[in-house]
This record gives C-alpha cells, structure tokens and sequence, in this order.
C-alpha cells in the first residue's frame, strides 16, 4: 500500500550562537490514508518541529534540512514556497498547539475561515461563509451561524479549539497535524475534540498525526505510535505493540508514569529519573543512557533503530537490549527508579552489539 505521507531520514538542524542545534536526526514514519498515527514523548524532543517542518513552517536563515517528506509527487522538505502555499490548508492542515493564540484576535471567526476556504478553492464569499456555518456547526459550536460573527475573545478555549478544527477541514484535507490539540482543556471537551476527530476521519478518510505527551489520549484513538527522544525515533509499532509488549526503557518510563485505576496505587508515583539531554550536547552513545535503569557497556554506543524480524514485524526499537532479555526485565512503572549505582552493570550480557 502506497502511504499518504512517507517521512524517510528527516533531518532538522537550527544554527544558535552556542552551536548547531539538531532538533530532528534521522526520523522515519509513514501515514496511511484514514490512519491515525500518534507521536509521543517528552518536551523538546522533536514532536512538533517535526510536524512544523513538513508543512514548511521552520524555514528560516538559520534552519537546514535534509531528508524527505513526500506527499503523492511532491517534496515537502524541498518544495518551493509557492508549492506549500498551495499544499499548507489545502491538501495538509494543522490545529496548533495553542488555540488561544492561534487565531487572528481582530478578525472574525467565520471570516478567518472564509479566507482560508477562498485561498484554495474557487468559491465566492456567500458560498464560502455558508460552508464556515456549516463546518462550526458540525465540530459542536451552537448557534453557528451567529457565533461566525464572533471574536476569538467571544469563545472559550473549548471552542477556540473547535473553531481551529473546523478551519482545518474547511478545504477537506488529506493530512491533519494535530499539535497536542487537548492541551489544556477540561477532560469533558478533549473527549468532545477527540471523538470529533475521530469521526471526522472515519466519515472522509484523512490521514492524522496526532502529537502529545497524554498517553492516555493515544490508547483511546491511535493506530500505531512514534516514540521520540532527544530528536530521534526510539520505539515504533503498532497500537498493541507499544502498550503490551514495549522494547525501549524509554517507552517503559513513560507507560509506567501514568497513574492507573486498575492496580493498586503505589506510594510513590514511578518518574524516569534525571532530564532529557541538551540537543546541542547530545550523549555519544545511547541518548538516553544517563537516565536508563540497564545502560551497560555496548550503550556508549549509538543503537540502531531495528526489528527483532524485519520481515514480519514492524515494531521497532533504538535499544542494546536482546527482545528477550527486555522482556525479561521490563517492569512498566518499576525499572527507571533504580539508584544510579545499580545501573551500571544492569545490562551486562544482555545486548547484540
């Protein structure tokens, strides 16, 4: 099956005046049509200037790429500015991270859309903005023909975010980039956003990638899941690959963080120990090495990211670890919590270098 979007060794570098900063190393993905892809782990380690550079918004004199990110016949990581004006809301849309700011705040909401609608399709102004009515109408905004003529400052962060949605389909999208699009909002309305998602891409088959922390959010809608740290793809699978049979200790730390109903509750809540590396000094091994309960010898060097059987499986790990020996001593919430001086032999005997 040919991928809606093929990402193959993207590379995202940023010049700063303490030295080159490399934000994205070598990442690969692909997203299939109607598939929700889920992109996970912790802050600044490459979510959302991945998503950012495929729709050529880090652009800038001190950026520089390499890799690819091709949708159908184009390159969007090479593509000309005038190619991505006719790509970014029309064939590919994003719902930023923050929906309070993502809107013009002097504009009003249905004209915002309105504009949008008529940069990319051929429609005049009465026809866009009954199209704007509709779309609010059909993410949850009541009285959506009033509420077009309203300001941003007239809506509540739920809604904002449902405005954002609604200006995301409003040229029928192939691709939908949702940056975190529940960031804080109440758990009532991120299960309104999440279902209309849902629905959305069931009802007209688009591709999402979705980008959080919130595991949580991802056991409930995702298809498969990438895992990233410090720039780099750790982990990779399907939905049920990532949740029961996880190969990366990063993976393991951050499942184990999430406070469960159904188990006893602990007296402390698991944490991965330490804090994720600075991208301008990056460990030369493993990069999460320092802050792993079985780093060992082989981890001073950097892992591939492999299949125990590529064939066949297409769950991938970046780890020393044999699949066995992971297996072995996986204890989702309980390994990262070892004092510094018994990790230093926990992997002992146990990679393929």
């Amino acid at each position: 099956m040919t991928a809606l979007l093929a990402v193959e060794h993207l590379q995202v570098e940023f010049r700063t005046e303490e030295g080159v900063l490399r934000a994205v190393d070598d990442v690969s993905f692909e997203l299939q049509r109607g598939e929700l892809l889920g992109i996970v782990g912790e802050s600044g380690s490459g979510k959302s200037v991945t998503a950012m550079t495929i729709m050529g918004l880090t652009r800038g004199p001190n950026a520089s790429f390499s890799g690819r990110a091709v949708l159908g016949d184009l390159d969007l990581v090479t593509a000309s500015e005038r190619q991505l004006e006719r790509v970014r809301g029309g064939r590919v849309a994003m719902i930023f991270q923050d929906p309070m700011t993502a809107l013009n705040p002097v504009h009003r909401v249905g004209d915002q859309i309105v504009e949008q609608i008529r940069a990319h399709q051929s429609e005049n102004r009465r026809a866009a903005m009954d199209r704007a009515v509709d779309l609010l109408d059909r993410v949850g905004i009541p009285r959506a023909k009033e509420r077009a003529r309203s300001y941003p400052h007239e809506f509540s962060g739920g809604m904002r975010q449902r405005v954002m949605i609604a200006m995301a389909l409003s040229c029928s999208p192939e691709i939908l980039i949702a940056d975190e699009p529940t960031t804080a909002l109440d758990v009532t309305t991120q299960a309104q956003i999440l279902a209309e998602i849902g629905t959305l891409r069931k009802e007209l088959g688009v591709g999402v990638l979705l980008i959080t922390h919130d595991l949580g959010v991802i056991a409930d809608v995702a298809d498969r899941v990438v895992v990233m740290y410090a720039g780099q793809v750790v982990e990779q699978g399907s939905l049920s690959d990532i949740f029961y049979d996880p190969r990366h200790p990063y993976t393991w730390g951050l499942l184990g963080s999430v406070p469960r109903l159904d188990a006893d509750r602990p007296e402390r809540l698991p944490t991965i120990p330490g804090t994720p590396p600075s991208l301008l000094r990056r460990p030369t091994g493993c990069r999460f090495a320092p802050r792993c309960a079985w780093r060992f010898e082989a981890c001073s060097r950097p892992p591939a990211l492999k299949s125990d059987d590529p064939e066949t499986d297409e769950h991938t790990g970046r780890c020393w670890l044999d699949l066995d020996v992971a297996r072995e001593r996986r204890v989702v919430g309980g390994t990262l919590g070892l004092p510094v001086d018994d990790r230093t032999t926990a992997g002992g005997g146990a990679a393929n270098p």
